[in-house]
C-alpha cells in the first residue's frame, strides 16, 4: 500500500527527496511535520466552512493555501524518506 501511494505522490516526493542524505535529521522532525499537517488540515476545514457560509469567491484563497500546505506536509511526513523531511525543514 505504501509503495502504491509513493508512486501516486512521486512528483511531490521527487522534489524533496533529491540531494544529499540528511545528516541532521531526527525522528522528532517527522512527528512535528505530521502535527503541522494536522493543524493546517484543521485550518483548511474551518476556512472551507467559513468560505462556504460567506458565499464569496475570494474566501477560497486561504482554503487553497491551507489545503496545499497540509497535503504536502502530510505526503512528505507520511511517505517521504529522511532526506525529504529534513529538506522541508531546511536542515542540512
Amino acid at each position: 500500500m505504501k509503495h502504491a501511494l509513493r508512486q501516486l505522490c512521486q512528483p511531490v516526493l521527487a522534489y524533496f527527496e533529491k540531494g544529499e542524505p540528511a545528516a541532521s535529521y531526527r525522528p522528532s522532525h517527522r512527528k512535528i511535520l505530521l502535527a503541522v499537517a494536522a493543524l493546517f488540515m484543521v485550518l483548511f476545514c474551518v476556512s472551507l466552512y467559513l468560505a462556504l457560509s460567506a458565499g464569496q469567491l475570494g474566501a477560497l484563497i486561504p482554503v487553497v493555501a491551507f489545503f496545499t500546505v497540509s497535503s504536502i506536509s502530510l505526503i512528505v511526513g507520511a511517505l517521504g524518506n529522511d532526506t525529504a523531511v529534513a529538506r522541508i525543514w531546511g536542515l542540512k
